[in-house]
């Protein structure tokens, strides 16, 4: 009797007492490696459902990254064009060289100029020549009174948006001696029409893919906690607090969320280089001469952190759902 009572308290699991006061002589490292461990154990003992997150997470973000970097380049892009378009303002007479310097003054004061450029009828007329050159004949009879003169007028980037184009062209209109306005009003309209439309598309997918890899991450750690249910209760019932028991979870949602952000980072260079390598055989342009390029260091580290954060939001949620002890 007395032989079979010692065996089963051999038996019974000591949790609080052996672990936790260990625990709080090894500090906070002390900690973090067991907790750590423990979800080490249970990722090894649910491979294939961790395996199965791990590579549904790795696609979500893939799919996320792969819309940034398109997103990323499309606007570097859109910037170096939008560099290049100008609004011109075009006079009915040459002003005197004073006047020109006095006009330029006050279209630099308007807020959103970046530079101002006068072209003169002299000038106006070279330009024409040399365009059209081995055409000439097409020049028969025009000289430079029939070109007028003008100011080409860059804006800053935060002035290229077709509300502040708008309303920077007709404060332009009230500057005396100006006659007509021109700039790429169509264009300017959409180019930010498709802009504004691409971020929407990339705010809507980038909901569905967050709320799909919470579901996922959620789901799995569920999974492990009907697993080790009775164990979990257990050690409720000799002390552990409740930190001890959610922690170990915590770190597998966590772990769970950065392999696949790792992985969705070496498929997204992958699929990077091999455009880049093969690109100009299909498509005839070289995309590093376009300009091309990958993500930034700071785009790469946030998609690491978006996917930590979702493994621990995923887990978390879980934990609070499943686990009121």
């Amino acid at each position: 009797m007395a032989a079979s009572k010692a065996n089963s308290m051999k038996n019974t699991p000591k949790p609080a007492a052996s672990v936790r006061p260990k625990l709080a002589q090894e500090g906070f490292f002390g900690r973090l490696s067991y907790f750590s461990a423990r979800a080490l154990a249970n990722l090894r003992q649910n491979v294939f459902v961790s395996l199965v997150t791990v590579a549904t997470i790795s696609l979500a973000l893939l799919i996320g990254a792969l819309f940034l970097l398109v997103y990323v380049n499309l606007e570097g892009l859109a910037n170096g064009w939008s560099d290049k378009v100008q609004i011109t303002a075009y006079f009915d007479k040459e002003p005197a060289p004073l006047a020109v310097a006095a006009l330029k003054t006050t279209v630099k004061s308007i807020p959103g100029t970046k530079s101002v450029t006068f072209i003169s009828k002299q000038e106006a007329e070279s330009r024409l020549r040399a365009r059209l050159k081995g055409q000439e004949s097409l020049l028969e009879g025009v000289n430079a009174d029939v070109l007028p003169a003008s100011l080409e007028i860059r804006l800053d980037r935060e002035h290229r948006d077709n509300f502040a184009v708008t309303h920077y062209v007709a404060a332009l209109k009230k500057v005396q001696g100006i006659s007509e306005v021109q700039y790429g009003e169509e264009w300017v309209q959409r180019f930010n029409t498709f802009m504004n439309f691409f971020r929407l598309m990339g705010l809507l997918l980038g909901s569905f893919l967050t709320v799909a890899v919470l579901f996922i991450v959620s789901n799995t750690i569920k999974l492990t906690i009907y697993a080790r249910k009775e164990e979990l209760e257990l050690l409720s019932l000799v002390g552990a607090t409740r930190f001890f028991i959610k922690a170990p979870f915590l770190i597998e949602g966590i772990l769970q969320g950065a392999l696949g952000a790792l992985l969705s980072l070496l498929a997204l260079a992958g699929c990077y280089f091999a455009f880049m390598h093969n690109a100009g055989s299909f498509l005839g342009v070289n995309p590093a001469g376009a300009g091309l390029t990958f993500l930034s260091p700071l785009h790469l580290a946030a998609i690491l952190g978006g996917g930590v954060l979702l493994g621990f939001i995923g887990s978390l949620t879980s934990l609070r759902r499943f686990i009121n002890i």
